[in-house]
Order: structure tokens, then sequence, then C-alpha cells
């Protein structure tokens, strides 16, 4: 499959969010049997994740019973597949969103397929779920935890199999990676794996907080030119890195952008830009960059004035690896992202933020 544009995903996003506000609402229970179909998964760990099921999880549009172990697992949540690979399943169906990785598997999750075979790659451009060919895999649990998916395709979905939609305490696409890693883990009868994989992430966030002091009370932001200037908010995956690494956000960030993951800002409000450090995700690194630059409000800002952006190539396994922000690839992106970040606030204005060697 082609490799799909930065426009195309976001707009993906941004459609599947207006999709649902216009979605009939209400929520109802569905108590969902997991069906037993051949597994598409390697080393399932039976034995140990018996014991776990039934299983019932909350989401936005109810509740959902699992109730025996799922043996084949298709992925609607963007980056679902990644939590169910680091708990030692290969789901038969993913669904693309990056584009350019086989079965939807970027390379810091490669060697988690073992010797099975890749998922069938599945597609959704904004108009959802392709409901037939999900129907063809014949899964027994279907994961929808990053997504946002609606009220009608939750239940269209749910006629064939056991459904797990997004958290209702977030914006759609705004789980926390640790939240999406547990309530997946919950669904494989492996919760106790999951919470240990989240806990050997964040131990990772801490060792570069501690490496890096600076980071601490300093400021920063997640923004790509996507129709102009796209800037991310504070449930957003991406803008949750910084959080994580000790950066605080914007103040008024979440009342500028509103309830959802992003949006696009007027120039007006390039005062959010103006922070210790800006991040960019940009189509490229040379031509994206020069426009930026460009744009007279924005190249006097301190930010710019001062040396302290970094920018990210969206199409590389790079940016790519921070777009998805998993349990699987943030160990991936901290490598990269930290000594970026550690050189923008350094306070010297002549430290130049090298790319990441590879």
């Amino acid at each position: 499959m082609p490799r799909a544009t930065r426009a195309s995903r976001l707009s993906g996003l941004l459609a599947s969010v207006v999709l649902l506000a216009v979605a009939a609402v209400g929520c109802g229970d569905s108590d969902s049997d997991s069906g037993s179909s051949s597994s598409g998964a390697k080393g399932s760990d039976s034995s140990s994740a018996a014991g776990a099921f039934p299983v019932t999880l909350d989401h936005k549009y109810g509740s959902t019973t699992i109730k025996s172990e799922p043996k084949r697992i298709v992925t609607v949540g963007l980056t679902d597949q990644d939590a169910v690979l680091a708990l030692g399943k290969v789901p038969v169906g993913t669904t693309e969103w990056l584009g350019g990785y086989k079965g939807a598997v970027g390379p810091w999750a490669e060697d988690k397929l073992g010797g099975a075979a890749a998922p069938t790659v599945l597609t959704d451009t904004g108009t959802g779920p392709q409901v037939e060919k999900i129907a063809a895999l014949k899964p027994d649990l279907i994961l929808a935890v990053y997504s946002g998916l609606t009220k009608a395709q939750y239940e269209s979905l749910s006629k064939f199999a056991p459904v797990v939609a997004q958290p209702k305490a977030y914006n759609d696409y705004g789980v926390p990676w640790q939240q999406q890693t547990e309530e997946i883990g919950k669904a494989l009868g492996k919760e106790s794996e999951a919470k240990t994989l989240v806990s050997g992430v964040e131990e990772k966030f801490a060792t570069a907080k501690e490496a890096n002091p600076a980071f601490a009370g300093a400021t920063a932001v997640m923004a790509t030119p996507y129709e102009g200037t796209f800037v991310y908010g504070s449930q957003d995956t991406r803008s949750r890195i910084l959080s994580g690494l000790g950066f605080s956000l914007p103040k008024d960030l979440d009342k500028v952008i509103g309830d959802t993951f992003g949006a696009n800002i007027s120039k007006e409000r390039f005062d959010l830009l103006d922070q210790d450090v800006a991040v960019w995700i940009v189509p490229d690194l040379t031509t994206a960059v020069t426009k930026l630059h460009g744009d007279k409000i924005y190249s006097d800002l301190n930010v710019v004035k001062q040396g302290r952006e970094v920018f990210i190539q969206e199409s590389g396994d790079y940016g790519n690896a921070v777009s998805l922000s998993t349990v699987l690839s943030l160990p991936y992106v901290i490598d990269r992202l930290a000594p970026q970040l550690a050189a923008a606030v350094d306070g010297k204005t002549d430290t130049k933020v090298e790319q990441p060697a590879s």
C-alpha cells in the first residue's frame, strides 16, 4: 500500500471527529461473546490468560464483555496493533494510518511478529472501518481504543464480534498510551503483563527527565504545518511525549483548540508557538522549514530567533514513531527526541539541534 500523506492522515482523523459529532448519541451496554476462530497469533500463553475471563471493559458506548481468550484480533484503532504485539499476540487485521509498513507494523515492533504472517491491512479514509472486510477476517475481538469510532460504526461491528471502543473519559484519539496498553491488556487476559510494559516505558521517561533537568518547568508545544498551522492539544499522544519528559504545555492550549486532539490556529495566536521549545512535524526538513521561517510573524518569535526549534520529518520512521506514540514506539522516540530537546533548551543560541543519526 502506498504511503499516506500527512494531510490525508490528519484529514481522516478530523473527518472521523466530524462524523462522530453528527452521529446519534446515547450509550447502551453490549455483552458480546468471544468466538472460537483459529488463532492468528504467535504464542498466546493461553494457560496464564484463561483465568482472566470473562472480562468486561467500559468504553464510550457502554461496556463489552469478552467471555474467553481472543484468538483472532482485528485492530480498528490506528495504533492499537503495537500494544497487541507487545503482549505477545499478532492481529489478523490492522488498520492503515501511516503507510509504508507491511502489516502496518513499524520497525520498532517487527521482532514481535516472530514467525507469524503479517496482519491483513485495512483502510479507513475517514468514512469508517471496512466492515465487510473486517467480517471476512472472522475476528473474535475488535479493538478500537485509539479511534474516533461512532456509535453507528460500533453497533455495526458489534454484530459479529466484541468491540472495545475508545474510552469515554478522553477526546477521540486522546487515550493516553498507558491506558491504551492496559485496556488492551485486559481484553487479552494479560492485565499484569500490560502494567509491566507500561512501567518499563515510564522508567525510560523518568531516566530521560533525570538526565535533562532543564526540561522541568520549561514549556513546549507540538505542531505541524497542515493547512496552515495545526497545534496538538494536551490529550494528543504527541503532546503527551513532551509532558512525559517534564515539559509544560502552553497554558491556553486547550482553550484555543477546543475539545479535540488538535486544531489549526490563526496567526493572532502564534503566541502558543513561542515556547521554550517548539517541536514541528514537517513534510521535509528543507523546503517546509524554509517556508515556516518565511512567515514574518512566526520568524519574529523568540523561539525562532533563539534557535529553540526541533524538526521531525513526518514520513520517516522517527516521525511515524512519534505519531504512533505507543508502548513499543515511545522508547524509540525518546532515544532520538530527548537529545534534540536538550540542545534546544540549553540556553545557547548557537547550539545546533541535530537530526538523529538513524
